[in-house]
């Protein structure tokens, strides 16, 4: 799993479509989601960790953006 569209499919296999309206709070809300997967034992832990791994980074480049956009 390497990209957000990983997780997107990920979730997809399990009936959960995201989409919020604003790219930043459907990261946050896939990262809700992955977790309960985790915790309702439906995912490996490795899954989860990438899974994870791949909305923080994103989370964490949208958040740039955004913040930039906002100076502009």
């Amino acid at each position: 799993m390497e990209t957000l569209y990983d997780v997107q499919q990920l979730l997809k296999r399990f009936g959960i479509f995201i989409y919020v309206g604003n790219r930043l709070w459907d990261i946050e809300l896939m990262m809700i989601e992955v977790k309960q997967l985790y915790e309702a034992g439906v995912i490996e832990q490795r899954e989860y960790l990438n899974a994870i791994m791949v909305l923080r980074a994103e989370h964490q480049l949208e958040q740039t953006i955004q913040e930039e956009r906002a100076n502009e």
